[in-house]
């Protein structure tokens, strides 16, 4: 099994694991890697997920292509990787992407599904796939202009050029930067910022933006006041609201860590 997984305290780690081969993705881990992420999210005891790469060499350079162009021409479609790729999957916990070394690619691609991302000092960006007459169809050209600024996400998209962390924290792509030995250090103090909060209101937020960033602007402010309404009558706001009151920690009932 090369999609590591293990809970501890609330928070669920998630590995690529295939140091070896700079942890490419074969098929089996493609399925394995949404099947992971489709356990999180229906696990009560998880609060946050960490998504991060095994050895120091790469957090993950995309897709095993002597098995997935191979895959791909027999008919197969790209849409069977969604899950792994966080398109079309209902995933309103938190994920953290541990960035530990060179991310192209697939890699990339899954990065930018994230919600938070502390990547190493020594970290590599890029979208190499022009180069080899392919285009980066798993959620990127969705996603990156969407993210950050067009011209810079066409300038990675269409040239395939190489960026460094520093440049990836320029352009909006990551909201740290560490030592290369630090960085599951940050990662892990990001994940317990979500321990103390209510799971209830945490995965709300993120459905709200989710789904909200692209409606019209009307069908927008209606929806965004359905799904408050259901943070607003859920146990835990009853109990948000006692402990503000009785100054003391909240004990949320969607707590379970």
């Amino acid at each position: 099994m090369s999609i590591g997984y293990e809970v501890t305290g609330g928070i669920a780690t998630i590995t690529f694991d295939r140091p070896a081969k700079h942890n490419t993705l074969t098929l089996q881990m493609y399925e394995d890697l949404g099947n992971a992420f489709r356990r999180a999210g229906a696990d009560p005891e998880v609060a946050v997920c960490i998504l991060t790469g095994s050895g120091e060499k790469a957090f993950c350079v995309g897709a095993d292509l002597t098995e997935s162009i191979p895959y791909l021409n027999e008919g197969h479609y790209i849409d069977e990787w969604d899950a792994a790729h966080l398109k079309h999957l209902a995933m309103y916990k938190p994920i953290i992407a541990a960035v530990n070394g060179m991310c192209m690619g697939g890699g990339f691609e899954i990065m930018l599904g994230t919600d938070l991302r502390v990547a190493s000092s020594k970290a590599v960006f890029a979208f190499p796939e022009v180069s080899i007459g392919i285009v980066p169809a798993g959620g990127t050209l969705v996603r990156l202009a969407r993210q950050i600024p067009y011209v810079r996400a066409m300038e990675l998209i269409l040239t395939g050029r190489k960026i460094t962390a520093q440049q990836a924290l320029e352009y909006g792509l990551l909201n740290d930067v560490a030592e290369p030995d630090q960085v599951m250090e940050r990662a892990m103090e990001m994940a317990r910022w979500f321990l103390p909060l209510s799971t209830t209101a945490v995965q709300t937020a993120k459905e709200s933006v989710i789904k909200l960033r692209e409606m019209p602007l009307e069908q927008a402010f209606e929806t965004e006041a359905m799904l408050g309404y259901k943070a607003f009558t859920s146990r835990d706001a009853v109990e948000g609201l006692a402990a503000f009151y009785e100054k003391r920690p909240p004990k949320f009932p969607s707590r379970k860590w």
